[in-house]
């Protein structure tokens, strides 16, 4: 069997100038990182906001099993099935982290015939928006720190400093740590520790941010620290904010690669889902949708956490509303969550097929809450049976949807082009009627107790006291009518990543709640999930070198 990248390294990889006329997007508003990858520049998007939008298609999944559910390479696949079909269509995925390519996920480039390119590239440091956003976020770290140090005029509690730093490695030795130990000269020692670059919010922020002025002003509004009396101390206060701008000026810009079948990707940002809000650039989506007719997007992990918070967050705050949701599962994954091991998951099992489809069926609901509708996309393996097949399919049509069988990984646009078509149909069909779960002026705990209630199926959110008062207290200074971003374990609709299907008579623990003044919306950690991740026992990085002729090999 051909392997990922030797699919990649064997495409017909066109000039990025062809990819960018295909849009519209002349050689000058162009900026190239080499032959294959440009960033779009401001002057461009900003020529195109009166332009109508085309039509947005997300595709998300199931909760994620060790089993596999293919969602990026369906959003690939599913834009390249677009095209071959006559439709002109444009992909906005995200781009990776480091963390998990060193760790134990890999890349998030697609797979098989469905990927997007230059693979290598885009699994490793691509255009340095990453390095941008960590140099950015570490310099205000510096500056609090510098502050306070030369004398402290702004009367920081260094107790109460809440800006950590951030890393784009997954380190579990630098989540709690103590800073300048070592005398008088290095400044006044604190705990801090560090976060994943993809949880930091200068990240969230470059994500949801539509140009650079609206960019300062979020970087500004970030805040760091509090007083003794806990008024806030705001970025803007040190002075921090234009700085950071300057870091992130040419990161603000969209990227522009291709996929095998030379379809136009908008690949930027990238905040988890499972600890942020896990959706690509507002300004990369947005874009898309004045110079494509239909734009395949995705966000992390299930819908539970990345549809809720595309949703509830991103639409929200950029007034955007899908026309259609495309919900990836596998016949593999439906086993697992039927109780069969990883290891006997190759028998036919019919009667576990079935058990499993509860968890896709609480995910069908939970999407249709939101008024739009949703097509399951199921993302076939070669050890997927008829009868099996057959089993999802009549799950979904009980559950007033459809499935499509879809063999993208194996055959590219031609596996995957009768769900193009239905999806087609289906956006250009009436608008959708989109909704959020709840309104901007419901409370911040009640916010997250609907979260845990509606899509969760919780009994409801645990909040003790502590948490409590700080959300009262977030409200009395303005900051009640942001939406919730759940830190969730990915895994289950329940806190304990072991439980799968579609469990009930749970509580949603809340560990911990962080105001993202900047980026516009409250976190809420819940049970044991770590905004800095650990690697594995055997991590991936053992495995990744250079062989003899300088190609990367272990990466994917």
């Amino acid at each position: 069997m051909t392997s990922d990248i030797e699919i990649a390294r064997a495409a017909h990889i066109r000039p990025i100038q062809e990819i960018g006329a295909k849009l519209g997007i002349g050689d000058e508003d162009l900026l190239p990182y080499g032959r294959d990858k440009a960033k779009v520049s401001q002057r461009f998007i900003d020529s195109v906001q009166d332009r109508p939008d085309g039509k947005l298609i997300l595709v998300t999944a199931i909760n994620p099993t060790p089993a596999g559910e293919g969602k990026t390479t369906t959003t690939v696949g599913l834009g390249d099935g677009l095209a071959a079909i006559g439709k002109l269509a444009a992909i906005c995925i995200r781009e990776a982290s480091l963390g998990p390519c060193f760790g134990m996920k890999g890349g998030a480039a697609g797979g098989g015939y469905a990927q997007v390119v230059p693979m290598e590239d885009m699994n490793l440091h691509f255009t340095g928006d990453f390095h941008a956003i960590t140099s950015a976020h570490n310099l205000l770290a510096a500056l609090i720190d510098n502050h306070v140090y030369w004398g402290n005029a702004l009367e920081i509690d260094i107790r109460r400093i809440v800006w950590r730093r951030v890393m784009d490695v997954n380190d579990r030795a630098l989540r709690q740590i103590t800073t300048s130990l070592g005398g008088v000269t290095n400044g006044f020692p604190r705990e801090t520790g560090f976060d994943i670059t993809v949880a930091s919010e200068v990240m969230a922020i470059l994500c949801l941010a539509r140009n650079l002025s609206d960019l300062q002003k979020r970087l500004g509004d970030i805040i760091v620290a509090y007083r003794r009396d806990k008024t806030p101390v705001f970025a803007r206060d040190l002075k921090a904010d234009g700085a950071m701008t300057v870091l992130l000026k040419d990161a603000m810009q969209p990227n522009l690669v291709q996929t095998l079948e030379q379809t136009p990707a908008f690949v930027h940002g990238g905040p988890f889902a499972n600890i942020a809000h896990g959706c690509n650039s507002v300004t990369a989506t947005a874009t898309a949708l004045k110079v494509a007719d239909y734009v395949v997007t995705e966000a992390g992990f299930g819908a539970d956490l990345g549809a809720e918070k595309f949703m509830n967050i991103k639409c929200r705050k950029a007034g955007l509303s899908p026309a259609c949701v495309v919900l990836v599962a596998t016949v593999r994954a439906m086993k697992m969550n039927g109780g069969v091991s990883k290891a006997d998951l190759g028998a036919e099992n019919v009667a576990a097929v079935q058990d499993g489809c509860a968890n896709l069926g609480r995910h069908i609901e939970n999407v249709t809450g939101f008024g739009v509708p949703v097509i399951v996309a199921i993302n076939h393996f070669s050890g997927d049976t008829e009868a099996e097949l057959k089993a999802v399919q009549d799950y979904v049509a009980t559950q007033g949807s459809e499935a499509l069988i879809c063999r993208h990984w194996a055959d590219g646009s031609a596996g995957i082009a009768a769900l193009a078509t239905r999806v087609a149909a289906v956006a250009d069909a009436e608008e959708a009627a989109f909704k959020p779960s709840y309104p901007d002026d419901m409370g911040l705990a009640e916010k997250i107790d609907t979260i845990a209630r509606t899509i969760y199926r919780a009994e409801g959110a645990v909040l003790d006291a502590k948490i409590m008062t700080q959300l009262s207290e977030w409200e009395a200074q303005g900051y009640g009518h942001l939406p919730v971003c759940m830190a969730k374990t990915p895994y289950s609709f329940t806190t304990d990543p072991g439980i799968r299907g579609a469990p009930t008579g749970f509580d949603v623990p809340v560990r911990e709640v962080r105001l993202s003044a900047g980026a516009g919306f409250v976190v809420a950690i819940c049970g044991e999930i770590m905004t800095m991740p650990g690697l594995p026992s055997v991590p991936a990085a053992e495995s990744i070198r250079l062989n003899a002729a300088g190609q990367i090999e272990g990466l994917f």
